[in-house]
């Protein structure tokens, strides 16, 4: 008899330590599988399955492509791919990232949701910004079980907290109750479960079928006057129930915090780039200056200073711009 046996768990900052304790707290002959995105660096070497291995309860490892799906194993998505799912076998992809991640947790889950359905529970953990709202969305429409790390628990509550603001939740539990409850519900037989038969194995397949949608009118979507960060292309306004995100024709996709975030750091770059640029006009101009010294030209000596004087000072300006940029931004993400 199905029951629920696919497990989804997404989780950013303080993610290491967290799913550490859920699953210290798993049985060993736990009859599910468990699926985890937890945002790593792109050229990170994990070391995740070999800290989850050392609790001795369920074996842990980075997938390859294509490998079979097994009952009672933690498959953890490595370091810049996505983590794909369909029925019975596991997919990589290093396509486009979404909120500014690969791995991301909602294009796990979204894929899990459409593979499995009422089979799927989605766990969120700790972690800042939004990733995961939109995957979680998905398993709940598809039948799955929503859970949601408590957030007075959470060491970052951002991500528990946007997916209880826009999904409806099953449950809010502290972790050592995830860890219970994960444990009776893949005991719970699943009745009138509906045959999942439109799955999607990989991103080019998710963003052809949405940007085919969009252009029939099957969705509501509207080109906005924001360019994507990643590529520079028109990002497209998507609505699913009461959640807008912005996908981009490649397949770059943000939810509204992800955008705002990544817009900081663009702005910051900018702002460094032309700080920069003014330093080395400064510094050029006085070698101008020293140069037209040496050969006796005072007035070109005079105006090359005054050019060097002028781009300091906006350099000053500009700086100070900087720092209270900085001092706005949320503090970034710790990973661990």
């Amino acid at each position: 008899m199905t029951k629920h046996n696919i497990i989804a768990i997404g989780a950013s900052a303080g993610g290491v330590e967290t799913l550490s304790n859920l699953v210290s707290q798993l049985p060993s002959d736990l009859d599910a599988a468990i699926f985890v995105a937890i945002h790593f660096p792109p050229r990170a070497t994990s070391v995740l399955p070999q800290i989850l291995n050392r609790l001795k309860t369920l074996p842990a490892q980075h997938p390859a492509e294509g490998d079979a799906i097994a009952p009672g194993q933690i498959y953890i998505a490595p370091p810049d791919h996505h983590l794909f799912v369909r029925q019975g076998h596991i997919h990589l992809d290093h396509g486009a990232r979404e909120n500014g991640h690969r791995p991301a947790i909602d294009t796990l889950f979204r894929s899990i949701a459409y593979a499995y359905g009422r089979q799927a529970i989605g766990v969120i953990l700790t972690g800042t910004l939004d990733d995961g709202t939109a995957g979680l969305l998905t398993i709940k429409a598809r039948g799955g079980i929503a859970i949601v790390q408590d957030p007075n628990e959470a060491l970052f509550a951002g991500m528990p907290l946007s997916a209880i603001n826009a999904v409806e939740v099953d449950e809010i539990l502290r972790v050592r109750d995830i860890a219970k409850r994960l444990i009776e519900l893949s005991l719970t037989p699943i009745h009138e479960q509906k045959p999942m038969t439109d799955e999607i194995s990989h991103e080019g397949e998710w963003v052809a079928q949405e940007k085919a949608a969009i252009e029939q009118g099957e969705r509501t979507g509207l080109a906005s006057t924001f360019t994507c960060p990643d590529c520079g292309g028109v990002l497209w306004e998507l609505h699913d129930q009461n959640l807008m995100r912005y996908r981009c024709h490649v397949g770059h996709a943000y939810s509204i915090d992800s955008l705002l975030s990544e817009k900081d750091n663009s702005l910051e770059r900018a702002l460094w780039t032309a700080h920069r640029a003014l330093e080395e006009k400064a510094a050029l101009a006085r070698r101008m200056a020293a140069q037209a010294k040496r050969s006796n030209y005072s007035m070109s000596e005079a105006q090359f200073l005054e050019r060097a004087a002028e781009a300091e000072n906006h350099a000053a300006v500009l700086k100070q711009v900087l720092s209270q940029q900085i001092e706005l931004q949320p503090h970034p993400e710790e990973i661990d």
